[in-house]
């Protein structure tokens, strides 16, 4: 029997929806995860569902044993103690409510040596003089332990109403869309996003705080009224959520992202984490799902909430579905004859027309459109009415101080460049669906596309691979911009490698793609270079270097597009569409 690790997370987790420690153990001979990213009923893996103490291995029941008479020696408690699987080989995870960190750590570390010695946890079994000595010392150890309680956020000490947005592409957008609407309404807001901590829009603490760290300097704050807190799965697996319930949650989408990371292998299982946000939402809140992913809208099935779909799916199972669940009194957003709607039992009411809101840059980011309905659905839960959203929604545009790094777009003479995150194989093809659409003139495909990936070095073979196939796929020219900050544990020929392993499956040749040491020095050399005066549309995929690349396009002489007012001309086949008021 091997430790994996000894965790002790914090606040809500895929295992309980209270602090709890992890105890992952590995038995048997070491073995590599091999499998589906989205398996077969057959082979799916609950990671928070319970096994039954039947079929426990002998080494994981002596363990839980002595957990439990650990536990109830040292007043923690008895009860709760459960034991699960993970996809990885081999791996059983035993967790158990904690109210005391220090303590509990000894305790479980107690446990661990006690199995180890083939000690009985028997309270009536007689004990060697050396076993017996082994458990007297850690008993005295746990007994002086001090019993630091759980940092998270009790409902009771929380002042004010919560919402929690995740998914692996979208919740950026959907959280400072949020944001927005509520500002623009009057509310004071504070958020959490992957570039920082703001109030009322406006930067007060630069960096990553979509975790429990971001939520408890939110929610501790006087000045705001509200609380908007984008929240990725890194928080959730390695610390647990940092509050006890929300008043509403949104679940974008799961796609392939951040896999093969602390025993998350596939993708019912990063669902399975990431719905932890939509499991304590309030029976009184609202929880926003995703209708047209069928890992998401499963979500509804196992949360106490009301439930409220989001959908650009018109025909199919799915869109049947979130039809029944709007005709039986649920609520839906979709779009409707060119608008964004809300739909309840039989009424509908229209919230703003597509082409009118600027983020979808009119229409051709559908991936924008279904963000502006799941944020539409996020804002309702927390009360806006229509009204607030449509100001809110019409008056936010795609800029590098609204959303940076989201499908922000320049002119530099005849090109157009578009820098976006794109951090997966999702959301470079949402991109280049934008991309495609500019690059189509009104009598065809009047500019070539060039586009320049790269992304950190956690992501899987497969994800790598997948970003050079659909960049192959769907552009004229393709790019590397080495992403160095970012390896994670991985070398830059590593990278490298499986992104033109990607682009030579198209037939692409990989001498043709140049690769540059990094994401300035790639856009640079691609605006300087093949005729800088002929119409191209550039692609970037933007991670460790935001700020630069906006500098060197701002020296450059490059111009933001405003999408409200040169829609339009960024998108011509729009210039035979009337306009509605």
């Amino acid at each position: 029997m091997r430790l994996v690790e000894i965790r002790l997370l914090e606040g809500p987790n895929v295992y309980r929806l209270e602090p709890v420690v992890k105890v992952e153990l590995a038995l048997g001979r070491r073995r590599t995860w091999y499998g589906q990213r989205d398996p077969g009923r057959h082979a799916l893996v609950r990671l928070g569902a319970a096994i039954p103490a039947r079929v426990w291995p002998d080494e994981i029941a002596a363990l839980a044993a002595w957990i439990r008479r650990l536990r109830a020696d040292h007043g923690e408690g008895g009860a709760g103690l459960a034991v699960h699987r993970s996809s990885d080989p081999g791996h059983w995870i035993v967790t158990f409510p904690w109210v005391g960190e220090e303590r509990a750590r000894l305790l479980t570390e107690a446990a661990l040596a006690l199995a180890d010695r083939d000690v009985s946890p028997v309270r009536t079994a007689r004990l060697t003089g050396g076993q017996d000595r082994l458990l007297a010392r850690w008993t005295e150890r746990i007994a002086d332990a001090r019993t630091s309680p759980p940092t998270w956020i009790r409902d009771a000490d929380r002042r004010i109403p919560v919402i929690s947005i995740s998914g692996t592409n979208g919740k950026s957008t959907v959280t400072r869309l949020i944001t927005h609407i509520l500002v623009v309404a009057g509310r004071h807001v504070g958020t959490t996003t992957s570039d920082g901590v703001l109030v009322d829009e406006r930067m007060v603490d630069p960096g990553d705080w979509t975790g429990p760290g971001g939520a408890h300097t939110v929610i501790a704050r006087s000045d705001i009224d509200v609380a908007v807190l984008e929240t990725a799965r890194g928080g959730i697996v390695l610390r647990g959520m940092g509050y006890e319930s929300n008043d509403a949650s949104v679940l974008t989408n799961v796609s392939s992202d951040h896999l093969d990371l602390q025993g998350i292998h596939t993708l019912p299982e990063l669902a399975e984490v990431k719905s932890t946000v939509c499991r304590i939402t309030r029976p009184d809140g609202w929880v926003i799902l995703n209708g047209d992913d069928p890992l998401v809208s499963a979500v509804a099935r196992r949360v106490r909430a009301r439930v409220a779909f989001f959908s650009l799916a018109t025909e199919g199972r799915r869109a049947a579905a979130v039809r029944r669940h709007a005709a039986g009194g649920g609520r839906a957003y979709l779009v409707r004859s060119g608008w964004l709607t809300e739909v309840e039992g039989g009424r509908v009411t229209r919230i703003a027309e597509v082409s009118r809101v600027p983020i979808t840059i009119g229409g051709l980011a559908r991936h924008n459109v279904a963000n502006a309905l799941a944020a539409a659905g996020g804002a309702r839960g927390l009360g806006a009415t229509i009204e607030q959203v449509r100001d809110g929604l019409l008056d936010f545009r795609p800029s590098t101080d609204r959303s940076p790094g989201r499908l922000n777009l320049f002119r530099l003479g005849s090109r157009l460049v578009i820098v976006d995150f794109a951090h997966n194989e999702a959301g470079i093809a949402a991109v280049l669906d934008v991309a495609e659409g500019i690059s189509a003139g009104a009598a065809g495909r009047a500019a070539p596309i060039t586009t320049i990936i790269g992304t950190a070095g956690d992501r899987p073979d497969d994800t790598l691979r997948g970003i050079g196939r659909i960049a192959a796929e769907r552009s004229q020219r393709v790019v590397i911009k080495e992403t160095r900050r970012y390896l994670r544990g991985r070398t830059e020929a590593a990278v490298i490698g499986e992104l033109l392993a990607g682009v030579k499956e198209t037939g692409v040749a990989t001498a043709d793609v140049p690769v540059y040491a990094s994401e300035t020095a790639a856009l640079r050399g691609e605006l300087n270079g093949r005729g800088p005066d002929s119409p191209r549309v550039i692609v970037l995929m933007c991670h460790e270097e935001r700020d630069e690349v906006f500098r060197l396009l701002a020296d450059l002489g490059a111009r933001a597009v405003d999408v409200s007012a040169e829609l339009t001309t960024l998108v011509p086949r729009l210039q035979e569409r009337p306009r509605r008021g």
